[in-house]
């Protein structure tokens, strides 16, 4: 189970690091479709949870894959916010929301 589980893990947080990467070509490989605008960053969003997801079932604490998430998405989204020109309403709000969980799990210990 320990093997499965580990075999797991670095198959998903692969393919979230290649999703962060190279997102346009994921979709290609996977879907046929080049990924184009709006569906890119939500792809290095759904990367970022895999890589968590990986970390998250790698034989260690599953703190680590929550306050991974929590922290990497609120600093990406607080990115395409400022950069990236994204002015959804809820933009804030989550980029708040995330950035206080992670400080939250990062104050937890075992």
């Amino acid at each position: 189970m320990k093997k499965a589980l580990t075999f797991a893990a670095v198959a998903e947080a692969s393919t979230g690091l290649a999703l962060l990467i190279a997102p346009a070509l994921v979709g290609q490989l996977l879907l046929g479709e080049r990924l184009t605008g709006l569906a890119v960053p939500v792809a290095r969003v759904a990367g970022i949870a895999l890589v968590a997801l990986g970390i998250a079932c790698w034989p260690g604490p599953p703190l680590a894959g929550m306050l991974s998430y929590s922290l990497l998405v609120g600093l990406y989204l607080g990115y395409l916010g400022l950069v990236g020109g994204a002015t959804g309403l809820l933009l804030w709000p989550a980029v708040a929301l995330h950035l206080l969980l992670a400080a939250l799990l990062s104050r937890v210990t075992k």
